[in-house]
């Protein structure tokens, strides 16, 4: 038998569940009532205050499910990257694995982004800040592997590497916008470009800071 925060933590799973669950091409958050939340997740509407604030609570806590959900699969994506030319090919088609298996959760960060409601953009916003600063910090260990040489970095290094790093977010996130709902064929199309984009990218990068540096 569940222990009484089992229960609860099954509740509150299903309600998540059922948010993502409803949202769909023609479904926002912002549509979505409490009671059909509750409904879908076969909870009594007054059981839904135990668990969350108001349906903004619960948007809330979606954000922040799908954002880590995303974040933990390109860390697993990097603990398998041998090099830089193989990092973008990894990180792209882990990136696209995620689109297609959770596309609900992409949904929501790419809508609620320039939603209407303030607490969606500031959690969004934290959410992209976040996968920011993890490829960053990843940028700043292959470019210098040592503990030391990181330490070392000038406040220049720290700025240009932020810049290319968020250039580098925009791309891919750019690139789940358009094939959320599009055949695989063209998916693969896009995915492709991205990665000519990104290895552009890097190369100017590479090219812009060897120049600044002479």
């Amino acid at each position: 038998m569940a222990s009484r925060s089992e229960q609860k933590q099954k509740t509150r799973r299903a309600l998540l569940d059922a948010a993502f669950g409803l949202l769909s091409v023609e479904r926002v958050f912002s549509s979505l009532s409490l009671r059909e939340v509750t409904r879908a997740a076969g909870i009594a509407p007054t059981s839904f205050y135990r668990h969350f604030d108001d349906m903004n609570d619960l948007g809330i806590a979606l954000v922040e499910e799908a954002g880590l959900s995303l974040r933990q699969l390109l860390r697993k994506a990097r603990s398998r990257i041998v090099d830089q030319g193989t990092a973008i090919d990894v990180s792209v088609d882990t990136f696209m694995e995620y689109i297609i298996s959770h596309p609900n959760h992409f949904r929501l960060l790419l809508r609620e982004h320039s939603g209407n409601a303030q607490e969606f953009r500031a959690a969004i916003k934290l959410e992209v800040n976040y996968f920011v600063t993890e490829l960053e910090q990843d940028l700043v260990l292959r470019a210098h592997p040592s503990e030391k040489a990181e330490k070392e970095l000038t406040a220049t290094d720290k700025e240009f590497t932020n810049l290319l790093a968020e250039s580098m977010v925009v791309i891919v996130f750019h690139l789940g916008g358009i094939c959320l709902d599009i055949p695989k064929k063209e998916r693969l199309f896009h995915a492709d470009r991205a990665r000519q984009q990104l290895r552009m990218l890097l190369i100017g990068a590479n090219m812009l800071k060897k120049a600044k540096n002479k």
